[in-house]
């Protein structure tokens, strides 16, 4: 079988779905990859890398670094996810209504999406979260509420810039519902726009959750999870900097691989087209 180099994607590319798709297999199956992560063992704590069988060493709990940062990997995952597409979802729903109709619900809409990115995002979110009573799905709640303005201002400036394209105003000469014309005419037409806001979301979310869990407002202190393992890593940085680095990079990698990805899956895409 022939192969043609030049439609491999680069090696950076490959990378990151690498990355990701060894993230994702963690976030599926934590107890194949990382069985006993939570179990203590006070005798071995902030043992340095390489002790023991520990390829990262142990936190101050005695717990394996590394199988705790594969058990965070699902609540890395998995709220960023859910953030993306809540945010996606009010995104589509409010810009089209703004863009395509106009008036007195654009306003209402446009002042809201203003109110809410003249706000500090992150001071908000740990306000909300800690005000709410914190917890994973309350952030990811918060979280969705505070990403929805950038998506609705980026689906109403994509619809209204459609709208007023010669092809729509002949399918309004035809009579076709606008329902019909959201869904069949502009939507594909502002796809890759969304697309590539939708896995920036991932990646932000993922930072922001991160933040939210390291600052004590996320996640509770006994679960996995990469903000919480990265908090809890700097009380035995100089016994073992090992349990700060490595999920610190895990986040950053894992992040960056997303943008990467999504980046990359938009262009073939927009090529394709």
């Amino acid at each position: 079988m022939n192969i043609n180099l030049k439609n491999l994607p680069p090696a950076g590319v490959c990378f990151s779905v690498a990355v990701l798709a060894i993230v994702f297999l963690w976030a599926l199956f934590p107890g194949v990859f990382a069985a006993g992560a939570l179990e203590q063992d006070v005798n071995s704590g902030s043992l340095p890398a390489f002790s023991n069988g520990h390829i990262f060493g142990t936190d101050a709990l005695g717990r394996d670094v590394f199988k705790l940062m594969i058990a965070g990997a699902r609540s890395a995952i998995i709220g960023p996810l859910v953030i993306a597409l809540g945010s996606l979802v009010i995104g589509l729903a409010a810009g089209s209504i703004a863009g395509f109709r106009g008036g007195i619900i654009d306003w209402i809409i446009s002042r809201y999406t203003d109110l809410t990115l003249a706000l500090p995002s992150m001071l908000l979110a740990i306000v909300a979260a800690g005000v709410i009573g914190g917890g994973y799905w309350v952030s990811v709640a918060v979280l969705i509420v505070l990403y929805s303005p950038y998506d609705i201002r980026l689906v109403r400036s994509a619809v209204m810039a459609e709208k007023s394209k010669n092809y729509i105003e002949a399918a309004f000469v035809l009579r076709i519902s606008t329902a019909r014309i959201l869904i069949k005419h502009i939507f594909p037409n502002i796809a890759v726009i969304v697309f590539v806001n939708f896995f920036l979301n991932i990646a932000y979310a993922l930072v922001a959750m991160s933040a939210l869990s390291f600052l004590g407002v996320g996640v509770s202190p006994a679960a996995a999870d990469w903000g919480r393992q990265l908090s809890d890593a700097r009380a035995i940085i100089f016994e073992n900097p090992a349990a700060s680095l490595s999920v610190g990079l895990a986040i950053i990698i894992t992040s960056i691989s997303i943008n990467v990805a999504g980046s990359y899956i938009t262009e073939r895409r927009t090529l394709d087209s």
